[in-house]
């Protein structure tokens, strides 16, 4: 069953509560007052399978989300979901004794992972070569957690933004409260943790209705969709300049109340990798599973 997303926690809210029990004592052996009780192992397969049985129409016949490193038949001692899987995240993977990392995103720098042209590289050779000696499986999840019922990115970023009491399941349109651009930033800028980011529109504009569009779509469907629903506010996670901001900026020009706001790709979508972690505790129990956030690899200086 689909898990609802007013119970997916945001990170800052996972983050304090980890804390308070972190400082009891609590996290550091979370199983034993159920010491009696006995969990299935979990193979990789049977976690890939399990998943994907829940998405309609799968699995694909053709998608990116498939087996980068490792093999189905990994019995899995813990996960780590992230959005990038870099180097950093190998190693607290390893440090977790985590052998299945699921990330969002490619691992090997090209949309379809390709390695082919790699494999004398040293940066290539250092991800894949350590993630082999610790025998870490990698298995993207991109296609199938946009896929379910409801898109698992999404639901995953509404609940980091704390704007699940305006979101309709299925729906690119949410309804928040009357504020403005500036103000709207400063929330994401807060809520997602982003230092800082791009906008196109007029700061004092009046924004109310926001067309969600996280991760990269392309600008013909941002575009088309700002056609079809007429937003105060496009929020998406990245776009190319000459497309979307052009056609906002236009919008503007002629006198038109638009503006669009760029988070970052990364940040954008780490919601849903939140996503994928509470998943998998609500359908593996027992199993090890942790969320670690990769970050942006572009800084502002």
């Amino acid at each position: 069953m689909l898990m609802s997303q007013k119970n997916i926690p945001s990170r800052r809210q996972f983050i304090l509560k980890s804390g308070v029990l972190l400082g009891a004592g609590l996290m550091s052996a979370p199983l034993t007052s159920f010491s009696s009780e006995r969990y299935k192992s979990w193979t990789v397969g049977e976690i890939m399978d399990t998943f994907i049985s829940q998405v309609p129409n799968g699995p694909f016949e053709k998608t990116v989300d498939t087996i980068k490193i490792g093999s189905r038949d990994t019995v899995v001692t813990g996960v780590v979901t992230t959005m990038f899987t870099t180097m950093e995240i190998i190693q607290k993977a390893i440090a977790l004794k985590a052998n299945l990392i699921i990330p969002h995103e490619p691992t090997f720098f090209s949309g379809q992972d390709e390695t082919d042209y790699l494999q004398d590289d040293p940066v290539f050779r250092a991800k894949y070569d350590l993630m082999e000696k610790h025998g870490i499986t990698l298995w993207r999840n991109h296609d199938y957690v946009h896929r379910m019922v409801d898109d698992g990115v999404r639901v995953g970023v509404v609940g980091d933004l704390g704007w699940d009491e305006f979101y309709t399941p299925g729906n690119r349109i949410l309804t928040i409260p009357k504020t403005n651009l500036r103000s709207l930033i400063n929330h994401i800028k807060t809520k997602l943790g982003v230092p800082a980011m791009r906008y196109v529109g007029d700061l004092n504009q009046t924004c109310t209705k926001v067309l969600l569009l996280p991760g990269a779509v392309g600008g013909r469907l941002q575009i088309t969709q700002i056609m079809e629903h007429r937003p105060d506010v496009l929020v998406c996670g990245e776009s190319n300049e000459w497309e979307t901001p052009e056609y906002v900026r236009a919008a503007n020009e002629i006198g038109m109340k638009l503006s669009m706001i760029e988070i970052g790709h990364s940040a954008s979508e780490e919601g849903g990798s939140e996503f994928v972690k509470n998943w998998l505790n609500e359908n593996m129990p027992g199993l090890a599973v942790h969320h670690i956030p990769s970050r942006n690899s572009l800084q502002v200086f």
